[in-house]
């Protein structure tokens, strides 16, 4: 036991997957972690009865593979256990209905996440998992973000919110044929899912390199973006309610509140302010703001009279992290009135570019962020401002 644990010891604080053997150095169990060190120590303690842990006893080795990602533990881990079989993971298997993800079988396949106890095998073009203790919703999320893998239909009467965001290749609005559609979104998350991460990047760095010969700069600089983002995946809230590192590693109870400015002339200038938390959205807080000092069309000015006024709201909780719709000015804005009031919280903006189709972070050196959980934000705090100018639009044509 304590051969093993000096190599427990040796374990890396990343992401990755962890495989215990027994003496026979058959494999029993194997595991993702969002810090294989921590997790893997946690097994020396048993806290419960539950059979992983009495197993303890039988191990005699561990091993393991880091990975850049969470996701990419998680989608690494079921491929092993499909592989493997090890009697422990098949044991806890038969204790729950595990998670599929799965690709329809349409002109334009959509993912989805299937319980094992509902699949229908023959209804699916690829079928990947089991995963166990999948975050459906997140992982889905992040997966939509990295293909834009379609979640509307061909012909729809107006483009989808994905679209609008630059999440959509253009189904919606016919701007792409099945065919190119699967060859742009499909195929790269079948790979990515088929754990070939190195293999897609190189392929997708080759495809750049050719739109950029025949001068199709649009498509080179979708497919950089794409790069980028797989190089750089943030996920940690996959599996722990960690949203920044170190500072932030004990807390639970995090709060993001996301700030969006719409100005569309002096009719529906209006600033939104969307709530999160470790679970996620807490709509029930989020406030919404009519400009009313501000008659120039100037996003800054707009977004200093909201956060002004938002400080005055004492009775309001505090927030950890402000995120903003916006990049350099609107961050250093930020940074000056929390200063000029002496409040603390962390600043990031996020700066859209022309069309939605860029996302490029602004904030504190020193902060490790979650860009998937903000990019969440950030979109929440764009929906929640467009539907209240809607609704002042409307209001204003009612005579």
């Amino acid at each position: 036991m304590a051969n093993l644990e000096n190599k427990i010891n040796k374990l890396p604080d990343s992401p990755g997957i962890y495989l215990f053997y027994n003496k026979d150095d058959v494999i029993l169990y194997i595991g993702k972690a969002t810090s294989l060190k921590n997790r893997v120590r946690s097994y020396l303690k048993p806290k419960t009865t539950r059979p992983i842990e009495m197993m303890m006893d039988q191990v005699c080795n561990v091993r393991w593979k880091e990975t850049d990602s969470v996701l990419e533990a998680i989608i690494l881990e079921a491929n092993y256990i499909k592989k493997f079989k090890p009697k422990y993971n098949v044991k806890e298997k038969d204790d729950k209905s595990w998670n599929y993800l799965v690709l329809t079988k349409e002109d334009f396949p959509k993912l989805i996440a299937v319980r094992e106890r509902n699949l229908e095998k023959e209804k699916y073009l690829y079928m990947f998992g089991p995963y166990a203790q999948l975050k459906t919703a997140d992982i889905l999320k992040i997966l939509h973000l990295l293909f834009s893998v379609s979640r509307c239909s061909p012909n729809s009467k107006r483009p989808c919110f994905d679209y609008q965001l630059g999440h959509c290749l253009g189904v919606c609005t016919n701007e792409i044929d099945s065919r190119e559609y699967k060859g742009k979104a499909i195929m790269p998350l079948v790979m990515f899912l088929k754990g070939k991460k190195k293999r897609l990047i190189s392929s997708l760095e080759n495809k750049m390199k050719e739109f950029s010969k025949q001068e199709n700069y649009e498509e080179a600089k979708r497919l950089r973006n794409q790069i980028f983002s797989l190089k750089k995946i943030r996920d940690f809230s996959l599996l722990d309610k960690s949203f920044i590192n170190k500072s932030y590693e004990e807390k639970k109870d995090i709060r993001i509140e996301g700030y969006d400015i719409s100005n569309l002339g002096n009719e529906a200038k209006v600033g939104s302010m969307v709530v999160f938390d470790s679970k996620g959205a807490i709509k029930s807080e989020y406030k919404k703001f009519k400009i009313k000092t501000v008659n120039q069309q100037s996003d800054v000015d707009c977004l200093r009279e909201v956060i002004e006024r938002r400080i005055k709201h004492k009775e309001w909780k505090w927030p950890d992290i402000i995120l903003v719709d916006g990049g350099k000015p609107q961050f250093n804005l930020i940074k000056k009135i929390l200063k000029e009031n002496k409040l603390n919280s962390f600043v990031v903006g996020i700066a859209k570019g022309k069309d939605r189709k860029k996302n490029e972070f602004f904030f504190d050196k020193g902060i490790s962020i979650n860009q998937s959980l903000l990019i969440r934000v950030r979109d929440e705090a764009h929906r929640f401002a467009i539907g209240y100018q809607r609704q002042l639009k409307r209001k204003s044509l009612v005579f």
